[in-house]
């Protein structure tokens, strides 16, 4: 309940829907209460004393409390429908803004599957109970103390026998609820790891057919579909258990107290109404008693769900944007940065994942890297020495352990992440695309973007692929634009950072797909690009590494060297190795 207790915040902007769908079936399951107390009037007055229109009109009474009955039902159903899935949507909306909000270091270590199995199988387990054991838990245990008390009202001996099996069904419910709640959630994790393997069979449809890894990926699917049967079954066989016991104990003090009922009635110490009454009441709260597995089972889902789904939201978000710093009172600094200030500078920086060794050493260590406004800076490395990471820090997708960088003189830390993102625009190195238009694709690189600049953008990148797509830059390009092939994938994603003229551009290797003729014209059309801003281009190719006014050679989580390629190329050998390649040796 502690887990459930969470989703107080979710649920309260319907706490009154929930309370009037419980009274209606307070209400249903009292006017299922009184049908007995009806029936024992009809059999010890009307029946007993051959009154016909008695017995019809008893007969009315009963039907009459049966329909209020449905009526009632019918209304819970109703009420909670729409407010419930209201709730359901609203945890799946904060889910995914979490989703959004949450740094890339948590994307790194979270399988997807596993998170989409939390916003849909998880979040629907979490309706059920909300719809249904979250009621009825409060309407079958009002049903049963008040179904006891008619019992023990009407024959207090009888009653006695019926509560017999209390105790027992206590200590069976609390075992079956610690043991089915472990299982729930081995079952619902195992869900988000089968998920996974199906979401990454699907992405990596073409290298599983292009190396006939068919059979050896429907391996790994059996195997963990297998263990999720294995945890369902588990699962099966406690709720069966339960059940069985929980249908087998009451069934056998009703036995008894019919049994002695009807030695009663023989005795003459009991009327034949009251025995009707009295069994007809037992077998009324036969359903709220053995619906107790059940619900039981249910709320243990939904508990494992909750858990599973605050685990996320508990996650920690990436650091707040800071207050902007306010000006010194005597006006000594007016805000606008000294010339040795301006363009992008790094200055100590250092970073270290958050989940490495304590004793690893950091990524990058003591990085001191100055790109003047206006310059393109070429970044060159082996692969590994951590390129990518470096250029990740700057718009704040990961956050530096240590160190500062600036922009014109302002640390990134104090400036809005929104506003971070319009300064600086990326072209990263696996050019993701979404399902959508290619055009949208583009746009999304700046909002408020037009046609015109969505065209600007396609020529700069050589993207002229779109216009004679079947619907120019509005073709759906699919799932990851998959229907594209690398290099039109690639160029698309370099149309999105630029389309958008950012201040600031950082490309990591953005011409690695292309032909050598399209690479030469990209690189004519980009130098027009990169004269209007300031660039830090990750490279491999001296083709890339020529669009730069200097380069700058990380080696060893350190900047090692700066200059022109031709004062690195002669005077340091590593950037000559790198350059080169190795030697061929006859």
């Amino acid at each position: 309940m502690r887990s459930l207790a969470r989703l107080w915040p979710y649920v309260r902007p319907v706490r009154g829907t929930l309370l009037v769908a419980a009274l209606a079936a307070v209400l249903a399951s009292c006017f299922g209460l009184v049908i007995p107390l009806a029936l024992k009037w009809i059999v010890d007055g009307p029946v007993a004393d051959r009154d016909p229109p008695g017995v019809w009109l008893g007969g009315l009474v009963v039907a009459l409390l049966g329909v209020a009955e449905a009526g009632l039902a019918g209304v819970r159903r109703v009420v909670l429908a729409g407010p419930l899935a209201g709730v359901e949507a609203e945890m799946r909306s904060a889910f995914y803004r979490r989703l959004q909000r949450l740094p890339v270091s948590f994307h790194d270590r979270w399988p997807s599957g596993q998170l989409l199995s939390r916003a849909t199988a998880d979040l629907m387990l979490v309706r059920v109970f909300l719809a249904f054991p979250l009621t009825f838990l409060l309407v079958n245990g009002v049903t049963i103390v008040m179904g006891f008390a008619v019992l023990l009202l009407q024959e207090w001996t009888l009653g006695l026998v019926l509560l017999a099996p209390v105790v027992p069904l206590i200590v069976l419910c609390s075992l079956f609820e610690e043991r089915y709640s472990r299982a729930a959630r081995t079952s619902q994790d195992r869900v988000g790891d089968l998920t996974t393997i199906v979401e990454e069979s699907v992405l990596g449809i073409r290298v599983i057919k292009g190396f006939g890894r068919h059979r050896a990926q429907e391996q790994a699917f059996a195997r963990q579909s297998a263990l999720l049967r294995e945890s369902e079954l588990r699962k099966a066989s406690l709720l069966g258990r339960l059940w069985g016991l929980v249908t087998a104990l009451p069934e056998l003090a009703i036995g008894a107290a019919l049994v002695l009922g009807v030695v009663q009635v023989a005795d003459g110490g009991l009327t034949a109404g009251t025995l009707v009454a009295f069994l007809s009441t037992a077998l009324a709260l036969r359903w709220p008693v053995e619906s107790i597995g059940f619900l039981l089972a249910v709320t243990n889902d939904a508990a494992a769900a909750t858990d599973r789904f605050f685990e996320v939201m508990d996650a920690p978000q990436a650091p707040p944007d800071a207050a902007p710093e306010p000006a010194p009172a005597d006006g000594s600094r007016t805000g606008r940065a000294t010339v040795r200030d301006r363009g992008l500078r790094l200055a100590g920086v250092e970073f270290r994942y958050p989940d490495a060794p304590a004793a690893a050493p950091p990524v990058l260590r003591g990085v001191d890297l100055h790109i003047r406004p206006g310059e393109t800076m070429a970044l060159v490395g082996t692969t590994g020495c951590g390129k990518t990471t470096l250029t990740a820090l700057i718009p704040r997708l990961h956050e530096a352990t240590a160190g500062r960088i600036t922009l014109d003189g302002q640390e990134i830390t104090a400036l809005p992440r929104a506003r971070l993102r319009e300064l600086v625009s990326v072209a990263f190195e696996e050019p993701t695309l979404f399902s959508a238009s290619a055009g949208e694709n583009v746009l999304m690189g700046a909002a408020g973007a037009g046609e015109a600049e969505l065209r600007r953008a396609l020529a700069v990148a050589q993207a002229g692929f779109v216009h004679s797509l079947p619907d120019g830059h509005r073709t759906q390009v699919g799932e990851l634009g998959l229907s594209l092939s690398g290099g039109q994938r690639q160029r698309l994603a370099l149309a999105r950072a630029v389309v958008g003229g950012p201040r600031y551009l950082i490309l990591d290797d953005p011409l690695s797909a292309l032909d050598v003729h399209t690479e030469a014209l990209v690189e004519s059309a980009l130098r027009e690009v990169l004269a209007t801003t300031t660039a830090l281009v990750v490279a491999h190719r001296p083709s890339t590494v020529l669009l730069a006014d200097r380069v700058a050679l990380l080696s060893g989580g350190r900047i090692t060297a700066v200059g022109t390629h031709h004062e690195l190329l002669h005077g340091n050998g590593e950037y000559a190795s790198l350059m080169s390649g190795p030697e061929r040796r006859p």
